[in-house]
């Protein structure tokens, strides 16, 4: 499975989260890195996360999803640095 970082920014007043969380979520390996940066590990494409994102946010939402081959990091949330170090490599 590959590294991927996805980022977004929900521009509508009041955005819903919840089903775009719920979808991140939905992955084995994830962490919330940010209030909207999140690393996740996935066997699909960038294209294909980002196309499948795309029906949890409305049309005018920015979305970035990219694969990370290398990272670092300094004074992420507890437990966060950990587990992402833990799950890099599988």
């Amino acid at each position: 499975m590959r590294n991927y970082l996805i980022s977004y920014d929900l521009y509508k007043s009041g955005q819903n989260y919840n089903k775009l969380i719920s979808y991140i979520e939905s992955y084995s390996v994830w962490a919330k890195i940010h209030q909207s940066v999140w690393y996740i590990k996935s066997n699909k494409s960038c294209d294909q996360i980002r196309n499948e994102l795309l029906a949890c946010v409305d049309y005018n939402d920015s979305l970035f999803v990219a694969e990370m081959n290398d990272a670092a990091w300094n004074n992420l949330s507890e437990g966060i640095d950990k587990y992402i170090y833990q799950n890099w490599a599988m």
